[in-house]
């Protein structure tokens, strides 16, 4: 029985067998520290620079800017505050 380990063959299937574990461990690795890190999401300062930079560019219109920055005005301005808070 081991000598069909020793073959081509067997030695093949081996090594993926242990290419595959090591996959699926990296796998696992990467959704954790994924997950840990959580803040991937940009705040609304950042999106309104986007836009800023997206208008400038000419992809958005001036009367699309300003939409977008009336909407995004309330979460600024939340974020200003917490700064200010320091919370």
């Amino acid at each position: 029985m081991l000598e069909v380990l020793t073959t081509p063959s067997g030695k093949a299937v081996i090594w993926v067998t242990v290419f595959l574990i090591i996959s699926v461990i990296g796998w696992f690795v990467v959704l954790r520290f994924r997950d840990i890190s959580g803040d991937d999401n940009p705040t609304a300062s950042e999106l309104l620079t986007n836009f800023r930079e997206l208008h400038q560019e000419g992809d958005i219109s001036e009367q699309e800017y300003r939409t977008i920055k009336t909407a995004l005005r309330p979460d600024i301005e939340r974020e200003l505050n917490v700064r200010d808070d320091g919370t």
